[in-house]
């Protein structure tokens, strides 16, 4: 079980040992999950988890300020997933490394951008939305690859974007962060809605593919410097 936290407002909920109980807490937390928040963030976090074979890790947190961009703070841990590798099931792996990571914080960050999904997800639960409920925090999910749901490629243009469509709702956005470059795979987790997730995706995305909290927070997790 995660223990209560210094800093936010967890729901503890106890670990699950089996894919069926893990998928139970999806299900009874989703209800949980919100769509409406602050339109606006002065800092902003990526995370990212990086395996150093098929157990250990090291779960990465990058802040920075929302406007210019500049590295705010940092925190890297370096433990053991927390659950076997199951399809779906990766929050489970994840989460207790990267809330100890952001306990490692001197304050809580506005916004997290995870290295995964949230709403894109088969029972509409991701990290993102996993993350973001037991933290309080508004969250949103950025994939590399898709993970769920039917999509049409966008036009080419830097901020094109095609609905990510799952049982005929709309769970997220294939979003195009640079003109001519493979898009990302936005999805909303928790206390922002889909095209504010664009929106704030596409601000802290001015020069590469992926946002830079998140490019960031993969260097840190992979090399111990962001």
């Amino acid at each position: 079980m995660i223990s209560t936290l210094r800093v936010y407002p967890l729901l503890v909920h106890p670990w699950p040992k089996t894919a069926e109980e893990a998928e139970e807490i999806q299900r009874r937390l989703r209800p949980l999950v919100r769509f409406d928040g602050p339109d606006r963030f002065a800092t902003v976090a990526g995370l990212d988890v990086h395996y150093h074979g098929d157990d250990e890790l090291s779960a990465a947190v990058v802040v920075l300020d929302a406007r210019t961009l500049e590295v705010v703070e940092q925190s890297l841990v370096r433990g053991s997933a927390a659950f076997p590798y199951v399809p779906g099931l990766f929050a489970f792996r994840e989460i207790p490394a990267l809330i100890e990571a952001l306990e490692r914080l001197s304050a809580p960050p506005e916004l997290l951008i995870c290295d995964g999904h949230g709403l894109a997800h088969p029972r509409r639960f991701g990290l993102a939305c996993h993350l973001g409920v037991l933290t309080g925090l508004p969250a949103l999910g950025v994939g590399k690859t898709p993970f769920v749901g039917e999509f049409e490629d966008p036009a080419p243009a830097r901020g094109s974007w095609s609905p990510i469509r799952l049982e005929g709702e709309e769970v997220g956005r294939v979003l195009r962060t640079q003109p001519g470059v493979r898009p990302v795979f936005v999805s909303p987790g928790h206390r922002i809605g889909v095209a504010a997730a664009c929106e704030q995706v596409l601000r802290a995305a001015p020069r590469y593919r992926l946002p830079e909290p998140v490019r960031l927070a993969d260097h840190l997790a992979r090399y111990g410097t962001p």
